[in-house]
């Protein structure tokens, strides 16, 4: 039983070829020019709509903060046109950040506001640095659940302080108090700054979710629009009352007296880091969502350190990049750094020459827009990630100490936890005992330490004496404690008639890592067995041997009946792997697999049936592939010169996707775009006109398209409004989902 290392699971490599999202090209244009007039043409149009976007959550970030109302618009300035054109991401739009808010709400009332300017200064100068030493990547060895958590305790705490103004009241210092002052401030609602802050709300809930062409219109501009238009009816809601135009308002920090150092320190190293991570997090977003160049994270955190140090001079709020602007501004189209620098230039245009009209925003809506932008930060899906990786404590943790004490204090208990919960993975071995008929396997995970030798010794108790015994080491170290206790035990039973085998899958599985993908043809070149059925007996025995006792719990759950996610039809080729595409486990998926991957015939279309009215899955997908016979076929001549017999029959079902494709369907014109050769492009063509058929049976479940690149075993997703195929991680918010 040597030591040996944990068995490494081999990383999936990046593709040969990359498929750029068709139709949008990354950044600097189809040319590589900024300023190429389609690039222009896309950077302005792309600005407009991310200005529109950035105004209200700018003025609605200086509220909750405790600033200067003009304090959001000087920082909307500066990260658009500073960090913009120095940033390390091209198409990643800073601006005031919700996720700085409490931390500068809490500076602002310690040290005053010129004081907080200065703290924001300092903490530019700490980002220069951090980008000059190339800190950027340690940034990535913060848990995620605590960067999470952070941001979920900062969102709840957001939302907490605004509903009282919602309501008409005065927000509270602490999370604590709001909470507490909450049955009070609803047992006196306070006039109609109730009814424009709870319209706010009502609007940005609902305005993502009304269907229709109006959505490009941001929800956060109709919400601050609405409850300005609501609020015209009653003089007695408060507004923003500004001293004077963007220029106006132009404050210089000073310096704090000489006993507050200490705390403004603490204030830049804060501001500093949670700036830089959050920056850093929405470049790493804004990258799945484009396929141009990637971000250069130093470079990224040197423009925002510049950033805020000018916006610090200039009596601004802290910047950060932001997912809402830089996620906008995706999908508006944006080619360049360019869009990001003129949103800067709108938002000047508009602090200095309509200071009239920022004037007519009621208080409470733009309260209710923060209510709403706190809540979005509480993600479920951050929640289901933390609790998959059995992280769930840790951000739960973390959301309770930045809520109920402060950001630096929750962060650090996070940071504390997670460490604590690494040691007690790194110590602890996971024991298990299982029956097998007459057999009593004893399964050992982790890391099998002295400090598990109790946990051992109990478990190899409740074998019998004269018992069959198979231990399974699945470990990463055995210690010699450890060895000793095993080698004792197994003499010792071995005494009393009992057979013991000791196996070390960790072996198997490392060999397996190394040709887990071996083909079949592979294994006989190998062991030099001719014979046709060797391959296949041999790849049942190695089921049997490694992997059905792992999976026979699951199957014995399964074994009364089924309950699967989704249909999967796809093409009968050899070369699809259903299960491995989609990381399907048993009970997943239920696969329809023939030639073509076509809905017609009545073998295909019973399966539907009784996939959608027995089984009631919600997802019907259609998956293709790259060099399809079928699409091969139907390029030769079929439905017309095919030969007599089933195949020419069956493939006669593809002739409406021939037609589709040689009428120029759009997911074929994407697909040449993107390189692929003819029959390639028929087989996206022919998934876009096999999901038309399936509505047109009216089947009661969603519909998904995909694409297997069998040369880069990569998978695209069909985006159906674009009527494109579009790179898995790169299908945004763009899910190609229809409802039949």
């Amino acid at each position: 039983m040597p030591q040996h290392p944990a068995p490494h699971t081999a990383l999936p490599r990046a593709e040969s070829r990359p498929h750029a999202p068709p139709g949008r090209p990354g950044p600097g244009g189809p040319d590589g020019s900024r300023w190429s007039p389609a690039a222009l043409r896309a950077d302005l149009g792309a600005s407009l709509v991310v200005f529109l976007v950035a105004v209200p959550l700018s003025l609605g970030i200086a509220l909750a903060s405790g600033a200067p109302i003009m304090a959001g618009l000087v920082a909307g300035v500066v990260g658009g046109v500073v960090a913009g054109l120095l940033g390390g991401s091209p198409l990643a739009v800073s601006g005031p950040a919700a996720g700085l808010t409490v931390i500068v709400a809490g500076l602002v009332d310690q040290f005053g506001w010129q004081v907080t300017c200065l703290i924001t200064v300092g903490a530019g100068a700490l980002q220069i640095l951090f980008g000059l030493s190339r800190l950027a990547r340690f940034t990535q060895a913060i848990p995620p659940a605590v960067v999470h958590g952070m941001l979920a305790g900062i969102g709840i705490t957001i939302a907490l302080a605004q509903l009282h103004v919602v309501l008409g009241g005065t927000a509270q210092t602490a999370a604590l108090d709001n909470i507490l002052a909450l049955p009070a401030q609803l047992a006196g609602l306070h006039g109609h700054a109730v009814v424009v802050g709870l319209a706010a709300v009502a609007i940005m809930l609902v305005w993502p979710r009304i269907p229709g062409p109006q959505k490009a219109v941001p929800g956060a501009l109709v919400a601050v629009g609405a409850a300005t238009a609501l609020a015209l009816l009653w003089p007695d809601v408060p507004r923003v009352d500004l001293p004077g135009n963007l220029i106006e308002s132009v404050a210089l920090p000073v310096l704090p007296d000489s006993g507050l150092w200490t705390g403004v320190l603490g204030g830049m190293l804060t501001v500093a880091l949670v700036a830089s991570v959050e920056s850093l997090l929405s470049a790493v977003a804004v990258d799945r969502m484009h396929g141009g160049v990637r971000t250069n994270p130093d470079r990224e955190l040197l423009g925002q350190g510049a950033g805020n140090a000018v916006s610090g001079l200039l009596g601004g709020l802290p910047i950060t990049g932001v997912i809402v602007r830089s996620s906008a501004n995706v999908r508006a189209g944006a080619r360049s750094r360019n869009s990001a620098v003129l949103h800067g230039v709108w938002i000047a245009v508009f602090g200095i020459a309509l200071v009239s009209v920022i004037e007519l925003i009621p208080l409470a809506g733009l309260a209710g827009l923060l209510v709403v932008v706190g809540l979005q930060l509480v993600k479920v899906a951050d929640i289901r990630t933390s609790h998959r990786h059995g992280e769930l404590l840790l951000y739960v943790v973390t959301v309770a100490g930045v809520v109920f004490l402060n950001l630096l204090e929750g962060v650090a208990i996070g940071l504390v936890l997670a460490g604590l919960m690494v040691l007690r993975r790194a110590v602890r071995a996971r024991v298990r005992i299982e029956r097998e008929g007459e057999l009593h396997r004893v399964v050992v995970e982790g890391t099998l330490s002295f400090l598990s030798v109790p946990t051992l010794s109990r478990v190899l108790s409740e074998v019998p004496a004269g018992a069959p015994a198979r231990i399974e080491l699945v470990v990463d170290y055995l210690d010699h404690a450890a060895f000793d206790h095993l080698e004792a035990w197994t003499r010792l039973h071995r005494g009393t008639g009992g057979f013991v085998e000791v196996d070390e899958p960790g072996d198997a599985r490392a060999e397996e890592s190394h040709g887990r993908f071996a083909t079949w043809s592979q294994w006989a070149q190998e062991h030099g067995d001719g014979s046709a059925s060797a391959p296949m007996l041999a790849g049942v025995a190695a089921y049997h041997a490694r992997t059905a006792g792992a999976i026979r719990p699951t199957m014995s759950g399964l074994a009364h009946g089924q309950s699967p996610s989704g249909l999967l039809l796809t093409c009968a080729d050899s070369r699809m792997m259903p299960s491995m595409i989609t990381h399907s486990g048993p009970g997943d998926l239920f696969t329809v697999q023939n030639v073509g991957n076509l809905v017609s015939g009545t073998s295909t279309l019973a399966a539907v049936q009784y996939a959608t009215s027995v089984l009631h899955v919600p997802l019907i997908a259609v998956c293709g592939h790259s060099g399809c016979g079928a699409m091969k076929g139907l390029v030769d001549g079929v439905p017309t010169d095919m030969p007599e017999g089933a195949l020419g029959d069956w493939l006669k079902g593809g002739a409406s996707s021939l037609e589709a494709w040689v009428d120029g369907h759009p997911a074929g014109r994407a697909g040449a775009r993107d390189g692929f050769a003819q029959n390639d492009c028929l087989a996206m063509v022919n998934v876009a006109v096999q999901l038309d058929r399936l509505r047109e049976l009216d089947v009661d479940a969603e519909l998904m398209g995909l694409f297997f690149d069998i040369q880069t075993a990569g998978v695209l997703v069909y985006d159906a409004d674009a009527q494109e195929f579009r790179p898995h991680d790169r299908a945004g918010g763009v899910l190609p989902v229809l409802r039949g």
